[in-house]
């Protein structure tokens, strides 16, 4: 490149840089009449303001459409593969049919190691929740805008954002627990069970704080002067993917680990106890 094409680059990019700094420093100084960074992060919590009108039937949280476009949408695209894809699966897979099997593998193996006893519907369930939290949580960077009742425009969030979600989530898993209990051990799987009533508030506010955790950081890094442009698309992308790998992870773990404590026969936990006295003696 020669010494012009260089110092016309060079004074190009020069302008370029200096004309996004002044639109960036223009609206932020000019954007008085928007609402404070608390407002904003108050709102993004409790959805006071914000709410949207459901068939013209009530008002409901934004975090409630998320969650029907997201089942709707996920429902979808699951009929659409079992009725074209799964039929012409062959014994040699494609590349499609390869992660489509690794994905159902790796939640089948984490029912079974977790829980080797009635776990069929375990797998299958949270395969569910895995995909639900995964999908769900991707769903707000799509940025759909809907119309709120007071006339403003917003993005649809995450739809595990709104705790009322999150609580509906914790407490499902909660009921698959119990039933496993139930199932294998009868009235002491559920003793066992209720043993744990703490576990639905831990997992839905374990949702609900890591998933809004990242609307809020990205909250305050647009409201900040100086980081209000580009960062916090790069942001918002790496809190919504960490959040969702890790999450859907966890909680379907959890759901595993926890199914799988309560579905153990009484027997099984005496044999180890028994083998851990056994090791013991011989160790001294």
């Amino acid at each position: 490149m020669s010494k012009k094409r260089k110092l016309i680059v060079g004074i190009s990019l020069s302008v370029l840089l200096l004309g996004l700094l002044a639109v960036i420093v223009t609206v932020n100084f000019n954007n008085t009449s928007s609402e404070s960074l608390s407002s904003a992060l108050r709102e993004a919590v409790l959805h006071e303001t914000e709410k949207i009108s459901l068939f013209g039937l009530i008002d409901v949280n934004p975090g409630l459409i998320s969650a029907y476009v997201v089942t709707a949408a996920i429902l979808f695209v699951a009929l659409i593969i079992r009725i074209f894809a799964i039929p012409r699966f062959k014994m040699i897979p494609s590349k499609f049919q390869f992660v489509i099997e690794q994905i159902v593998t790796f939640f089948d193996n984490l029912a079974v190691t977790n829980s080797p006893r009635k776990n069929g519907f375990l797998g299958g369930y949270i395969f569910s929740a895995g995909c639900y939290i995964f999908f769900g949580t991707l769903f707000e960077l799509f940025g759909v805008q809907v119309i709120t009742t007071n006339g403003s425009s917003v993005a649809l969030p995450a739809p595990l954002s709104d705790i009322n979600g999150a609580i509906m989530l914790g407490c499902l898993s909660y009921g698959v627990i119990l039933s496993g209990g139930i199932i294998c051990n009868k009235f002491k799987g559920v003793l066992k069970t209720l043993k744990e009533f703490s576990l639905p508030i831990s997992m839905s506010f374990r949702l609900f704080g890591a998933l809004l955790s990242g609307m809020l950081v990205t909250e305050l890094v647009y409201y900040s002067l100086y980081l209000s442009f580009v960062l916090p698309v790069v942001v918002a992308v790496m809190f919504t993917v960490l959040h969702a790998l890790i999450q859907a992870y966890v909680l379907t773990m959890l759901t595993a680990m926890f199914y799988g404590e309560v579905s153990e026969p009484p027997e099984v936990k005496k044999k180890k106890k028994s083998k851990n006295k056994k090791s013991k003696r011989v160790k001294a």
